[in-house]
């Protein structure tokens, strides 16, 4: 008989922290290439954390919603950070990662400011509302009919 309450395996935050590693790292390779912010992968992000919640088996409710929504916002925070490093480094002829050692929150702060439009502050905001009601939800499967 299934467990009704299904405990997450260790492996379930380290898999979390590597997606959302990922995933900012994919989002600034194609935000680089674009040439813009590219906020519409902020909704993306968030099913990926829930995604990856639910590969390992991580139960739903409060605990997963707030982790989702933690790593959601970590992912976007990352993301656009490393894009504005990103973006300054190229002209200086730094990599992202070497820029944004010598770039400060402030600085990278107004340079977020300037870059994102009102419909990517809602973007990151829907993704931020969708990362938890996915993270509440606990759907299950229906039983087969075979």
């Amino acid at each position: 008989m299934p467990d009704a309450f299904p405990t997450p395996h260790w492996y379930a935050l380290p898999l979390l922290i590597l997606g959302a590693a990922g995933f900012s790292a994919a989002w600034l390779l194609l935000a680089l290439a674009l040439g813009s912010q590219c906020a519409w992968l902020a909704p993306l992000a968030a099913l990926d954390m829930v995604l990856l919640q639910r590969l390992s088996r991580w139960p739903g409710g409060i605990r997963r919603a707030c982790w989702a929504l933690l790593m959601t916002a970590l992912v976007v925070v990352l993301a656009n950070f490393l894009i504005i490093a990103g973006q300054i480094g190229r002209s200086f002829g730094l990599r992202p990662w070497e820029s944004a050692l010598q770039i400060g929150p402030g600085y990278a702060w107004l340079l977020a400011g300037l870059a994102n439009s009102r419909f990517d502050l809602l973007l990151y905001a829907a993704s931020l509302l969708l990362a938890a009601w996915l993270g509440l939800s606990d759907r299950r499967r229906g039983p087969s009919i075979r």
